[in-house]
């Protein structure tokens, strides 16, 4: 028995390690992906500007009274000028677009194991209803280790959660339920702004995600729930 009960932890154990192994926070392969922008944009502009100086050089004016030319060019010279240049930088553009691509599709299937937050935008605060039905307004409570999913919508216009230390923005608008998802790995405070022009005081639309550990999250989750459970009865004692 006692053996069973060993292999069945062990089997839960590898279980929740492959799970926690499965999930990849999206931050770090958008991340990724701004450094071979950078890269690829240095490379040309580099090549780019080499070329213009030696043209610039070469084909520079040696005295007052001198008069340029123009070469003609053969056919195949006019078209590699034109096609070389055009395939280097379309090859590079087509090359960042996949990956951007298969990044957005992978990041548009959030993980299984997550916290699900509703999220009501309006000017000017974030409104956030945890499953329990606690609410609370711009200031978002999350676990540490776990993926958190947003659900949201807007009782006005349109607004962007902006959350820029987890790489990830989304707008929310009226009439429509529009997700994101985010994973915090660590404790502690990361800002939220709002990312789409609402209106005047747009800039005073902020709030702040914090993270704190599992057991201190789990404490509080179960007061904020015992403390709505005791609003509603001693409402339902007023109208009795």
């Amino acid at each position: 028995m006692r053996k069973h009960l060993l292999a069945a932890c062990a089997a839960a154990a590898a279980t929740a390690s492959r799970a926690a192994e499965a999930i990849r926070d999206p931050a770090a392969g958008w991340d990724r992906l701004w450094h071979e922008v950078i890269i690829d944009i240095s490379i040309l502009g580099v090549a780019f500007a080499l070329i213009t100086a030696w043209f610039v050089l070469r084909y520079r004016r040696r005295n007052p009274n001198e008069v340029g030319r123009a070469e003609k060019l053969t056919a195949a010279a006019a078209v590699g000028w034109t096609v070389i240049p055009m395939f280097v930088f379309m090859a590079d553009d087509f090359f960042l677009a996949a990956n951007g691509w298969q990044l957005w599709n992978a990041y548009r299937q959030p993980p299984a194991e997550r916290i699900e937050i509703k999220l009501e935008s309006g000017m000017y605060s974030w409104d956030y209803t945890y499953p329990n039905g606690v609410k609370a307004q711009n200031v978002l409570k999350v676990p540490a280790g776990k993926p958190v999913l947003l659900r949201m919508t807007s009782r006005d216009t349109i607004h962007s959660h902006f959350i820029p230390d987890f790489r990830v923005k989304e707008d929310s608008m009226p009439g429509r339920v529009t997700f994101m998802w985010f994973y915090p790995q660590k404790p502690g405070e990361h800002i939220v702004t709002c990312a789409e022009y609402c209106g005047i005081m747009h800039s005073y639309m902020v709030g702040k995600v914090v993270v704190v550990p599992e057991a201190e999250f789990a404490a509080w989750y179960a007061q904020e729930e015992k403390k709505l459970a005791d609003g509603g009865r001693q409402t339902k004692k007023a109208g009795a």
